[in-house]
């Protein structure tokens, strides 16, 4: 239980003691309060030493950690409070972190988002569960709370940043939500009422977009495929947020959404980029992938166990020409007398050529990576093997011509893209 020392997390705390659920306590002191902050883990720890609860605290460094991560500082003590309270569920083998928020809460969280402009996902409130996050007290209002810790004389701490307008929630809190209930006293069962609405609507919109899912959309290893076909039917505003309800997760805003369906009767080949990912529109397809990070040059000075490119693995091994192995598209055999080392693993680039096995002519890897139809999504990960300038294989496609095994072949060079370690 993330439990403060302030009046929903006691409630909570006692809660949880009367109904007799094995729980443990998790206290975070973020040291920006000086005295006040130590004195509310004095009060959570004697609490707990007086009702034989465990406890667990920590204090953080969280101005330094803000500043070096360059957030705010809620966003960091978010952070910092969340990855400790899954490190003590972990290590004490726990079942839930449990968290004290209630309906007002929910209503802030709310007013905040709408203010800022959302989507239907940020007018649902504050979720009862959250993976392993619960948070118990969501159906009660503070007022409910309040109530229930005078009733029962419970003890808390007050924290005096609440009651200034500093932070965005208390601002809501103190100066909207008031004049709200002035125009409606019973605006607090209306916003429930409302959410409740809007969790319905939300779930016809999801049932909807796995409809579309299932027809439209297909999955592979490192790579999501939508058919564009299934984005032509409706208006541009149907589009735009059938699209955004598909891509959101990968970290695509709604602005990028509008460009891709305007883009989508151009040329192929246009990409669109999130933080994580890239979208390419296809001939018939939308491809999304995650970002590659840039490839190094890899020089294999000799014979390796096994060489790292990025995500993807070599292995090489000198064989004699009797203990051949099977070739294919991942594993490929070659003279070894024709290659000389140090050979270089990297990823092809414009102007690349070579002359694939086969053929007595060169041709462009472009053009080659065009004729086997190689997406554009997927082109970005492909990679050559070379040495002294000719390439010998265009890893996971087609060795060289020039570095095939012959009758005259007295060892070969067994070359294997192995699948990522």
């Amino acid at each position: 239980m993330a439990v403060s020392g302030g009046l929903d997390s006691m409630v909570m705390l006692h809660l949880f003691k009367e109904a007799g659920v094995s729980i443990s306590v998790a206290h975070c002191n973020f040291q920006l309060r000086g005295k006040e902050s130590n004195d509310d883990e004095r009060f959570a720890k004697t609490i707990c030493e007086k009702w034989n609860i465990p406890f667990h605290n920590i204090r953080f460094e969280t101005n330094n950690y803000a500043t070096e991560k360059g957030l705010s500082i809620q966003l960091a003590a978010r952070e910092l409070r969340y990855k400790w309270f899954r490190e003590v569920k972990d290590i004490n083998q726990l079942n839930w972190i449990a968290t004290a928020h209630h309906f007002n809460d929910s209503i802030e969280t709310w007013l905040l988002n709408f203010s800022k402009g959302t989507s239907l996902d940020g007018l649902l409130g504050i979720p009862e569960k959250t993976n392993d996050i619960i948070r118990p007290l969501l159906f009660a209002t503070r007022e409910e709370i309040e109530n229930y810790g005078a009733d029962n004389g419970i003890s808390w701490r007050e924290d005096e940043s609440n009651r200034t307008d500093d932070y965005q929630r208390n601002f809501i809190r103190h100066q909207i939500i008031p004049k709200l209930k002035k125009l409606n006293p019973s605006f607090e069962t209306s916003m429930e009422k409302t959410i409740e609405k809007l969790k319905g609507s939300a779930l016809i919109v999801s049932e909807s977009v796995d409809r579309w899912k299932n027809q439209f959309q297909k999955s592979e290893p490192e790579k999501i495929l939508l058919t564009k076909s299934g984005l032509e039917n409706q208006t541009k505003r149907h589009n735009t947020s059938l699209l955004w309800e598909l891509i959101k997760n990968y970290g695509f805003h709604y602005n990028q959404c509008a460009m891709i369906i305007s883009a989508l009767e151009g040329q192929s080949g246009k990409q669109f980029l999130s933080e994580t990912y890239v979208l390419t529109i296809d001939r018939d397809q939308l491809i999304i992938t995650p970002h590659l990070q840039a490839l190094a040059e890899i020089k294999i000075e000799s014979i390796d166990e096994r060489i790292v490119l990025g995500k993807q693995n070599l292995h090489l091994e000198i064989r004699q020409q009797a203990d051949l192995l099977r070739a294919s598209k991942n594993q490929v055999i070659v003279d070894a007398a024709l290659v000389r080392f140090p050979v270089i693993w990297r990823k092809w680039k414009s102007g690349d050529f070579f002359y694939p096995l086969g053929m007595t002519s060169r041709k462009k890897i472009s053009d080659f990576l065009i004729d086997e139809k190689v997406s554009l999504a997927d082109k970005d990960s492909v990679t050559v093997l070379e040495a002294k300038g000719e390439i010998i294989w265009l890893v996971g496609h087609r060795i060289d011509n020039r570095f095939k095994v012959t009758d005259s072949t007295r060892q070969v060079l067994c070359i294997q893209l192995l699948p990522e370690a």
